[in-house]
Formats: structure tokens, sequence, C-alpha cells
């Protein structure tokens, strides 16, 4: 089954999916929402595999919605809006499809066979949560893996080509900046993951991770030393020998 989560913020536009959907044999909405907060939560609660998202809501976007759930879910989405000029930056966060409103359920429909396809190729996105979450109890019983409430986030799930790498917060040597992403540079390489610094920046441990720039955090443990340049600014030298660019700014919250 696809189990999926249908916002909007117009109680008629939910019913509308809702209706539509009940003719896909294979669906199972899980839960509704309203906003934008709301639906955050309701994706971190509820892992659906598919997200029918409008675009303008109260409190966040559909695009910040994204951003606050990349760390923990990687729901398919099918944005559902009334509004045309969002359709680019929709395909730039790889949305599925864009229905404007009003659609046909024969719209619909198409949209729901793109995300079977999709879900199809990159497994079942519920088992991989429900994975991750057996890990994390082992590690650490009774801690949540969202790192907002209970605890900071202790791995990611990273898409590397085919298939789902587990990466764990040790291995992270720094972190910076993408456009709409964020790439971790572990293991020798470098991963994406979708989302913003500042969304990622709040689920972790500020004991073992520091933001130096507005587009860079670095893994405490790998800091060999600190030197001051000329123009006023650092240089962070890690264990493997990279130089990262720190602020003045920045300094402190490093130091500390």
């Amino acid at each position: 089954m696809i189990r999926a989560l249908v916002v909007d913020d117009e109680p008629l536009a939910r019913e509308g999916v809702r209706v539509r959907l009940a003719n896909e044999r294979d669906v199972d909405i899980v839960g509704e929402a309203a906003d934008g907060p709301s639906a955050v939560e309701a994706i971190r609660r509820l892992l659906p595999d598919l997200v029918m998202l409008d675009v303008q809501m109260p409190g966040m976007s559909g695009f910040d919605v994204l951003a606050r759930v990349a760390d923990v879910c990687l729901p398919a989405v099918v944005f559902v809006t009334a509004h045309d000029s969002y359709a680019l930056r929709a395909f730039e966060v790889h949305a599925l499809d864009y229905l404007l409103k009003p659609f046909t359920a024969a719209r619909l429909h198409e949209a729901v066979e793109r995300a079977r396809a999709a879900l199809e190729r990159d497994g079942d996105r519920a088992d991989l949560a429900a994975m991750m979450a057996m890990l994390e109890e082992r590690e650490q019983p009774g801690a949540a893996r969202e790192g907002t409430r209970s605890g900071p986030a202790r791995r990611w799930a990273l898409r590397d080509g085919d298939r789902w790498l587990m990466l764990r917060a040790d291995e992270v040597d720094w972190i910076e900046a993408a456009a709409n992403y964020v790439r971790f540079h572990a293991r020798g390489r470098a991963f994406l993951l979708r989302g913003t610094m500042a969304a990622l920046e709040r689920t972790l441990d500020p004991r073992q991770f520091a933001r130096i720039h507005r587009s860079t955090i670095v893994n405490l443990d790998r800091v060999r030393e600190v030197r001051p340049e000329w123009h006023g600014d650092f240089d962070v030298v890690l264990s493997g020998g990279e130089v990262l660019r720190m602020s003045r700014r920045n300094r402190a919250s490093l130091l500390r």
C-alpha cells in the first residue's frame, strides 16, 4: 500500500483529493494537514510514502515543509496548487508531478501512477524509516530520531545511485550548503541531502558539530587547528588536510 498524506489549507480541496484517491486501489490516506507546521509534524510522525502538497499555506510554504522534513523523511511529492508560477521550482526539488487546480480524476491518476513507479524504483520508504528507527533504539533506547525534541540526529539515510547508505553522525567530516541541498563530506566522498543548513543545524548535537560559516558546519572531532588570516577571518584545518574558512562571528561557537 502507498501511505498518502493530503496537505492543503482549503477543506474542499482536501476533500477533492481524498475522494479521487479513494478510487486508487493501493492508496491509503493516513492523514491530512491544513497548514505548514502541522504538515511538518504529520510527515515526521506518519512517515508517508506520498504527500499531496499545496504550495501556498499558512505558516510556511510547501517548499519550506520539505526543507524541514528532509532530514528524517524522503516522501514522493505531488504538488497541488492553483498557481502555475511555482512549477519550475517544484521540479528543482524533485517533485514527481505538479497538478493545477481544478484537475480531473484522470490527471490525478496519472500523478499516482508516477508515484507508484518512483516508489517501486526506490524501494519501500516506510521500511527504510522503520529500519532507521530500529537502529536508533538499539543505540539509544527511548531517543527520538528527529533531533529537535528528545535528542540530536544520530544517522541519515542518503541516496547513493540506486541504493541507500546509512551515514552515522560520527562519520561526517564537514557539511556544506549546496543550493536546495546540504552536502555531507564523509568516507572520503560527498553525499547530498535535500534541505537547508538552518534546518539541519537544528538537528545536530552542538557538542559534536559547530557552524563556522553560513555555508559550513564542521565535526569538532575533525578539527586539527585554527589559524588567523590577514583579512580577519580564520582558516580551520581538518585532520584530513581540508582547509575551511571560518567567519569572525562564528569563532566563539567553535572555540567554546
